[in-house]
């Protein structure tokens, strides 16, 4: 039987390797890191004591290809899912609280409703997201729904910035319509925010490595490819260090790469060469554990997502290149405050924390570096791309790595 040499074990890597193995092939993963699931994992840190995630990911119940990830590895209940699609803020600036709140059903009767839009927006400034469905291969999110005022201000932008992890004057807005099709579009019922009930290496990343070994899938870690060697128009040999791995005449490769490592390897592929950075932090909350999962959008700060799972209150900083050039005890010093107005936590000492800087976290989603992402197949018959920053036409998040890798298993399976 032939092989398949998948070379990554991020959720794109994984997404591969579990649906080309669930269709019966011999799937091989080889990761260069001592530990899978790339950005998207958990793990224990030192400073704390506890597990917290690399950083905070944010799904939404319309994801379908990451929710057909989980249920075919057994991963489905591992999320938390509320009954009703809510979304509620704090303006740091002035501590006004509200909620966006999306009716169950497809029409959206809801933004007629004042109690359930962003205070002081009109029913019509949240039409104005069907624009983007026209929008230019060169129109920024900014260019088409700046219009909507305090919708776009304490809505629109927050959540543009969050998908794209660009800022939302640079950020293209074409690349926004995937997610108003397929999720809001579709109604408060697929736009659920969905979390990772304890971490997310327990909902992406080792059932999937469970259900391969129960397969018969190695993953092989510490495992660097260092070259890609190509012959007579096909791929020759994977060198990983001292080791080589040949594919044989029916074997394919699927490279689940980071752009910088992937371009490296194979300068004639264009990829994204420019990155925008994400800032975590995560602080030890004293006093008893949280029993629910808070999940809290913020404007008017620094500060934009704000997590709470037990112990644990984690922020996402988007679009941070500045704050991540800052020292840890000044990013720290900058968003605890914020942590704790919106705890109702203000005047304590800050806690223990740990900072997270990823200054690659995705590749700049802007027209310019849209127009970089490879598509899925190359030059060579047995070599296919996945990961976020290929031409899924949907953004560079986890529903996108995903979907990457599922796509690279079609073309594999059907090869």
């Amino acid at each position: 039987m032939s092989k398949i040499h998948v070379v990554g074990a991020g959720v794109a890597g994984l997404a591969a390797a579990v649906d080309m193995a669930a269709a019966g092939r011999e799937v091989v993963v080889h990761e260069g890191a001592g530990h899978a699931g790339g950005r998207c994992r958990s793990f224990h840190d030192e400073a704390l004591g506890r597990r917290i995630d690399n950083g905070n990911h944010l799904l939404l119940s319309g994801n379908r290809s990451a929710r057909a990830y989980l249920a075919r590895i057994g991963a489905s209940d591992s999320l938390t899912e509320p009954a009703e699609a809510r979304f509620p803020f704090l303006d740091l600036s002035n501590g006004e609280r509200w909620e966006v709140y999306p009716n169950a059903g497809r029409l959206p009767w809801w933004i007629a409703v004042p109690s359930r839009r962003v205070p002081g927006s009109r029913a019509r400034d949240y039409l104005r997201a069907l624009a983007l469905h026209k929008a230019g291969p060169d129109a920024s999110v900014a260019d088409v729904m700046s219009a909507a005022g305090p919708a776009f201000e304490r809505f629109w932008e927050p959540l543009a910035v969050a998908v794209l992890n660009t800022a939302a004057d640079e950020a293209a807005a074409h690349l926004l319509w995937p997610v108003m099709a397929e999720v809001f579009g579709q109604g408060g019922s697929a736009c659920r925010p969905l979390i990772a009930r304890d971490g997310l290496s327990e909902s992406f990343v080792d059932p999937a490595l469970a259900w391969l070994a129960t397969r018969g899938c190695p993953v092989r870690f510490n495992r660097r490819l260092r070259a890609v060697e190509i012959e007579a128009g096909r791929v020759a040999a994977l060198r990983f260090g001292e080791d080589e791995v040949r594919p044989g005449p029916g074997d394919a490769v699927v490279l689940a790469l980071p752009a910088p490592v992937l371009g490296g390897l194979l300068p004639e592929i264009t990829t994204p060469d420019a990155h925008r950075a994400i800032v975590n932090a995560h602080f030890l909350l004293p006093g008893p554990p949280a029993r629910d999962l808070v999940f809290l959008g913020l404007t008017g700060g620094t500060a934009h997502w704000l997590f709470v799972r037990g112990e644990i209150a984690s922020v996402t900083v988007s679009a941070a290149d500045v704050l991540a050039e800052q020292s840890n005890d000044a990013v720290a010093a900058t968003i605890w405050p914020e942590v704790a107005r919106a705890l109702g936590r203000r005047g304590e000492a800050m806690p223990p924390v740990r900072i997270i800087k990823e200054k690659r976290a995705t590749f700049a989603q802007t027209p310019a570096q849209v127009r970089r992402r490879p598509a899925p197949r190359t030059a060579w018959p047995n070599l296919v791309l996945a990961g976020d920053w290929t031409d899924t036409g949907l953004p560079a998040t986890i529903e996108g790595a995903i979907r990457s890798g599922q796509r690279a298993a079609a073309i594999v399976l059907t090869s």
